[in-house]
């Protein structure tokens, strides 16, 4: 079975609250879940201790036992300190599209032929 440590969503409308779950991967997002191993509450400030918890035994547990967990759930993990904090590279989302290379090359070219008509 393939188990993951991942969020299931709780609350009403706009007023959003997770649980951390173990769970079979084939189970849908707010199904069945195998054990419930703490909670998110996106609405607190970052700096609060009631954001994130967490059963870090359990959790080790299931880590142990092979189940994934989501990248956000990663995240959390990296931040109590019990992952490694693992490198992530989006390059292409940085780079300018295509068109807006082309509007960069015109107006590169169109100050070039300027600044030789000034001289």
């Amino acid at each position: 079975m393939a188990t993951k440590i991942r969020l299931a969503r709780g609350g009403s409308k706009k007023r959003p609250h997770y649980a951390i779950v173990a769970s079979d991967s084939r189970m849908p997002r707010d199904g069945r879940f195998l054990e419930k191993l703490g909670t998110y509450n996106p609405l607190l400030p970052k700096d609060s201790e009631d954001r994130v918890k967490m059963d870090m035994e359990r959790v080790q547990h299931w880590l142990d036992h092979g189940a994934q967990p989501t990248d956000r759930i990663a995240r959390f993990l990296e931040a109590a300190g019990v992952r490694e904090k693992a490198t992530r590279a989006n390059m292409k989302k940085a780079q300018p599209g295509k068109k807006a290379l082309e509007r960069a090359k015109e107006k590169a070219a169109k100050a070039e032929t300027a600044g030789e008509a000034a001289e």
